[in-house]
Order: C-alpha cells, then sequence, then structure tokens
C-alpha cells in the first residue's frame, strides 16, 4: 500500500549543517531531488529569508556539499543545483533504493523537514531501519495513506478536512450564507458546539500550514 511519511532529521546529521551554522535564519527548500545511489543526491534547492552575501561561497565549503551551481537570482530567493555527499546518504537509500518522491523538503530552525511518498508502506519500514544502522536521526512525526494526501498538506484530521469541504460546498462560507451554522451541524448530526469546536481548530491548522503562522496552544 502507497504510504506518505512526514519526518524529521536534525541539521547537524544531514546536509547544509555548516552552512546553517553560518546563515541560522537561512531556510532552504528542496523543490527537486535525483538520487542514482545513497552516496550522491542531486537537489534543486531555493534558499529564502537569510543573509544572501557570500551564501555561495559558505555552500561551496560546506563539507556536506560536492558540488553547487547558483542557477538564479530573483528578489529575495536564489536557486541552486547541488550535488551531496553522503551525509545525505538517507535521502539517496530512499529514492534510489526504495523508489520514494521527496514531495518536500525545507531546513530550518536546526531541522530538515521532509514529506516522503513511498510506493510500498515496507520502503518505510526499510527507510527507518536503514536510518538507524547508519546513525540517522530519523523521528517520524505523521504516516498517511495515499487517499489521505490532500488533509497531510494542510495538517488536517480527516474530520476537518470533510467539515470544511462540506461547509464551501453547501455555501456555509458564501456572502450572504446558504445555510446557518445551526442547519449545518443539523446535516452533520452534530451539535452547533461540536460544529464551532471543529471549524476552528481546523481553520486554526490551516491558517498554520499555509500561512506560516506561529502555532498557539491556547485557544
Amino acid at each position: 500500500m502507497s504510504t506518505i511519511a512526514e519526518f524529521s532529521i536534525p541539521t547537524a546529521e544531514f546536509a547544509l549543517s555548516e552552512t546553517l551554522e553560518r546563515r541560522p535564519d537561512m531556510v532552504f527548500e528542496v523543490d527537486r531531488v535525483v538520487a542514482h545511489d545513497t552516496s550522491h543526491v542531486v537537489p534543486f534547492v531555493r534558499a529564502t529569508r537569510g543573509e544572501f552575501d557570500e551564501l555561495t561561497e559558505i555552500l561551496e565549503a560546506d563539507s556536506s556539499v560536492e558540488e553547487v551551481e547558483l542557477l538564479a537570482e530573483v528578489e529575495d530567493e536564489s536557486y541552486y543545483r547541488m550535488v551531496w555527499t553522503d551525509r545525505a546518504q538517507v535521502i539517496g537509500y530512499m529514492v534510489a533504493e526504495q523508489e520514494a518522491t521527496v514531495h518536500e523538503a525545507t531546513a530550518s530552525d536546526g531541522e530538515w523537514h521532509l514529506r516522503v511518498f513511498f510506493p510500498e508502506r515496507s520502503g518505510l519500514a526499510a527507510t527507518s531501519e536503514y536510518a538507524q544502522e547508519n546513525e540517522f536521526t530519523l523521528n517520524v512525526t505523521h504516516i498517511y495513506g495515499l487517499e489521505n494526501l490532500e488533509e497531510a498538506q494542510h495538517d488536517l484530521t480527516q474530520q476537518q478536512y470533510n467539515t470544511l469541504t462540506a461547509a464551501i460546498e453547501i455555501g456555509y462560507y458564501d456572502i450572504p450564507r446558504e445555510t446557518n451554522a445551526q442547519e449545518f451541524a443539523d446535516d452533520l448530526n452534530i451539535s452547533h458546539q461540536a460544529l464551532s469546536e471543529r471549524l476552528r481548530r481546523g481553520h486554526k491548522n490551516l491558517i498554520t500550514s499555509s500561512l506560516l503562522v506561529e502555532e498557539d496552544d491556547e485557544y
């Protein structure tokens, strides 16, 4: 069964750790990654939010980077093609050995956060075992089936996702509204209060994941 997994890796155990030590405010996002074996990973990387002066030179000096090529500079972003050394071998293993696809990979605040599609659930188990054997800290935070991809992309539970999409379909967010909260709650066979709480939590998760708002546990 196909599986989507989200996990984190400390930057100290992965690629670009030395660069992030020198540019701690920088955010790196992998747009695409190619790997023919575990020892050479070729990502296309976007750099944002930090100090760009001498960034290329800093990347060239990073021991996890074998090659780096500046492809473009657009306002406050720079695009690179890199070749990573075996410091990134766990990614090489996923892509080359387990035929996985890296949907997202972002480095910031001391961690790499990844979302990876595995054609078979066994590929995730094999990757976890490989990481342990090679002393990578692979912290799996979420596992989704392929049918839950939309929910996964916005950090929504299936219940929150279904409620928000239903609200759109019945015109709850239209101006003027096609239905009110009590009618919507009745359609879902839940109380008005339960609907309010479900929508509020869904809105919070959606805004946090989409707009990078800092999460606050207080409601």
